[in-house]
């Protein structure tokens, strides 16, 4: 089986021999790739729909997982017990949306000794919650497939809220510029550019809220230009 460089990089952040759960599995491609591997010796497979969990029960049969696995239909980590793994990986979603499975069973998202997530959107959103409720962000790693970046964030429950200095750091998170990872300055660079099109496509508008707007994104990129150094 070979994984897509974002779903590689979101296997190798689990820990080896901890019990797993992937929600939202789709195929199962990552739980199934770290069972043959021998890395991890159980994994609960959940979807919210019957389709995709259905795709991963073939997946699973196909690589004679039967015994190893625990096919789950339902919605988030409602499908799980306290303490029942040690791991959650939720990926492929929106961050607003894995906010709000966190959020639906405390007891177990609280309980999680590592939480792996992979928003594809509203990734600010999703810091935010963390940060703001109790999670600590243990750390994170950009991974590049095709022509586009995703952010991949670690995070436990520690109880206590972490303070950010300032709002930037929701959308380009404090780890990310510790580490230097090495596809930081190409991510922000596309933040910048991002920006610089919208000021573009209202440049010769006038009004209150577009020089509000204006002077919002201006800021944004001096923000993101000292992360950078420039």
């Amino acid at each position: 089986m070979r994984l897509t460089d974002r779903l590689l990089k979101i296997s190798h952040l689990v820990t080896k021999d901890k019990k797993i759960a992937d929600i939202g599995t789709d195929h199962g491609y990552i739980p199934v790739y770290l069972l043959k591997k021998g890395y991890v010796s159980y994994a609960v497979l959940s979807d919210v729909n019957k389709g995709p969990l259905d795709n991963a029960r073939k997946e699973v049969i196909q690589n004679n997982l039967l015994d190893k696995v625990d096919l789950r239909l339902g919605s988030g980590i409602e499908v799980l017990k306290k303490g029942e793994v040690d791991e959650i990986i939720i990926a492929g979603m929106g961050g607003i949306l894995i906010s709000e499975i966190l959020d639906a069973k405390q007891e177990v998202s609280h309980n999680a000794q590592k939480l792996i997530l992979q928003p594809m959107q509203a990734q600010n959103e999703l810091r935010k919650y963390l940060l703001n409720n109790g999670y600590e962000i243990l750390d994170e790693v950009l991974v590049k497939e095709d022509f586009r970046l995703y952010e991949i964030i670690i995070a436990k429950y520690t109880g206590e809220n972490t303070v950010v200095e300032d709002e930037v750091y929701y959308e380009v998170g404090s780890k990310l510029i510790e580490n230097k990872d090495v596809l930081l300055k190409e991510f922000v660079d596309r933040k910048i550019s991002s920006y610089t099109s919208i000021l573009k496509n209202i440049e010769g508008k006038t009004g209150y809220e577009i020089e509000k707007k204006k002077k919002c994104i201006t800021k944004s990129i001096e923000k993101l230009k000292c992360i950078l150094g420039n």
